[in-house]
C-alpha cells in the first residue's frame, strides 16, 4: 500500500494517459469547490476514454465488461470551476482478470496532485457474471499493459511513454 505522502508526491508524468475536463457551475458544492461525487465521474470516464481508443473496448457490447470492486480516494487539495482538470491514468496492477488503476487530478496550471484515487475492476463475462478462464482479452491486455508501471515494467522498458487523449505520444 502506497503512503499518503507518496500519494502527494505524485507528479503528471507519473500517468502515461491524460484527459482535460473543463470544470462546470454546477460540480461546484455550496462550499465552493468541486464535490466529491464528480471525482467518481472523472475516474470513470478517464479509465473508459482509455479502454475505449486505445483497447478497442465498446462497453455496450463488449464480451467483458469490468466490475468495479473497490475503489477509494485521496484528496489533498480543492479544485473548483471554472478551473480545468487534468486527469491522469495508470495502471497499478494488472492480474490474471483484474485491473488497478490509479487516477491523478491536477489543477490546469498547478504542479501539484489534488487528488488520488484507485479503482479495481474485475473483467467479467457478460454471459455469466464471472471472470473467464483465460482472464483479461488479449487485445485489453495488450492496451492495458501500455499504462502498467509496475517495478518490472520500468526497469525492461526505461522510458514510459505518454498517450494523449488525442492520441499524440511522447
Amino acid at each position: 500500500m502506497v503512503s499518503a505522502l507518496e500519494l502527494k508526491a505524485r507528479r503528471r508524468l507519473d500517468y502515461p494517459y491524460h484527459l482535460d475536463y473543463r470544470t462546470r457551475w454546477c460540480d461546484n458544492d455550496m462550499y465552493d469547490h468541486m464535490n466529491k461525487s464528480v471525482y467518481g465521474f472523472l475516474v470513470d470516464s478517464v479509465i473508459y476514454a482509455y479502454l475505449i481508443e486505445h483497447c478497442n473496448f465498446h462497453p455496450p457490447t463488449a464480451e467483458m465488461y469490468g466490475v468495479a470492486v473497490d475503489a477509494h480516494t485521496d484528496f489533498f487539495s480543492s479544485i473548483a470551476y471554472p478551473s480545468i482538470a487534468e486527469v491522469g491514468l495508470r495502471v497499478n496492477k494488472l492480474g490474471k482478470s483484474s485491473v488497478a488503476y490509479e487516477v491523478g487530478v491536477f489543477e490546469r496550471g498547478h504542479d501539484e496532485v489534488k487528488v488520488v484515487a484507485e479503482c479495481v475492476h474485475v473483467f467479467v463475462e457478460r454471459s455469466t457474471g464471472r471472470p473467464s478462464q483465460s482472464g483479461i482479452s488479449q487485445i485489453l491486455r495488450k492496451g492495458l499493459e501500455e499504462l502498467y508501471v509496475g517495478l518490472e515494467r520500468i526497469m525492461l522498458a526505461g522510458i514510459r511513454r505518454t498517450v494523449h487523449a488525442d492520441g499524440e505520444s511522447w
